[in-house]
């Protein structure tokens, strides 16, 4: 067993990281209220934007003419890593690297061998994740999340839509956490561009809907398609920062209850040794006091 000091030394070790994770434990909820709000906000309107969107292209006979749908599978590819700038959040970054690697490895394993796929990495956590395990990162983008707005977002969401209209990229695809709750983030990975068709609708009275359209079908979805996936990008960037609060508070959480189980096994084991100490005093004193006798 160690000695009083060694337990006395550590004991106060672990009461400093309870304070210090139990701290984190607050601030980190406070953050996510903020950033949980924000989502909740945003879905809502990106389900009718997109709704919208769906309905409109319904009545587009010459869908293929677009240039946002179009499908180039010869061309390269851009991989979109959204994770943190700080760790400390459980599993949340690890997660999505190895996602990222795993869609490399089983979808997009012939464009990276011929060098036609690109990493970029928008927090630090996942460029380093990814540059340990020698992936080449394209850009990287830190500074969205230290001001997240959607004018920052649009930035480096409008640059994709131009990488993408120029022919640089024929595929550009986002992978990022999906804040479900405090305790479950979804990884998900998505199509940005090209846009996916929307799957047929079952109503007979939606699917045959007449629209009448001003100025034209085609200007409209010029219009709807950028600014909706702007929204998607923004959207993606809320969902993983909100992701990143729940995983922290959530993390921080286990680690003050861990913390605490170790703090009342450690004062066990203290006043265990204290009392072997006193006991092994109180031998030591009789058997002093019977040699005095003899």
């Amino acid at each position: 067993m160690a000695n009083l000091k060694e337990i006395r030394i550590r004991l106060n070790s672990v009461k400093s990281t309870r304070q210090i994770t139990s701290a984190m434990k607050m601030v980190s909820a406070a953050k996510l209220r903020r950033a949980q709000d924000a989502i909740l906000q945003l879905r809502p309107f990106f389900i009718k934007l997109h709704d919208v969107l769906r309905r409109v292209s319904s009545g587009v006979e010459e869908e293929d003419d677009n240039v946002y749908t179009r499908a180039d599978n010869s061309g390269r590819v851009l991989l979109v890593v959204i994770t943190s700038n700080r760790g400390l959040c459980g599993a949340f970054n690890a997660n999505i690297s190895k996602r990222a690697i795993q869609i490399i490895n089983e979808q997009y394993h012939e464009a990276y061998r011929n060098g036609k796929l690109d990493i970029v990495a928008v927090g630090k956590k996942g460029a380093d994740q990814l540059k340990s395990k020698g992936f080449k990162i394209a850009a990287t983008h830190h500074e969205l999340f230290d001001k997240l707005n959607f004018e920052g977002a649009t930035s480096l969401s409008n640059q994709m839509i131009q990488d993408f209209l120029q022919l640089k990229y024929s595929t550009i695809k986002l992978v990022y956490n999906q804040f479900k709750n405090a305790a479950v983030q979804e990884i998900t990975d998505e199509f940005f561009l090209p846009v996916q068709p929307a799957p047929k609708s079952e109503d007979k009275y939606e699917s045959h809907a007449d629209y009448i359209l001003e100025p034209s079908d085609k200007a409209i979805l010029d219009e709807m398609i950028p600014y909706t996936l702007r929204v998607q990008f923004f959207r993606a960037l809320l969902e993983s920062n909100a992701a990143e609060h729940g995983a922290r508070m959530t993390a921080m959480h286990k680690a003050t209850d861990n913390a605490t189980d170790l703090i009342k096994e450690l004062e066990l084991n203290y006043n265990k040794a204290r009392q072997a100490a006193i006991t092994n005093e109180i031998l030591e004193i009789v058997g002093g006091a019977n040699a005095l006798k003899e």
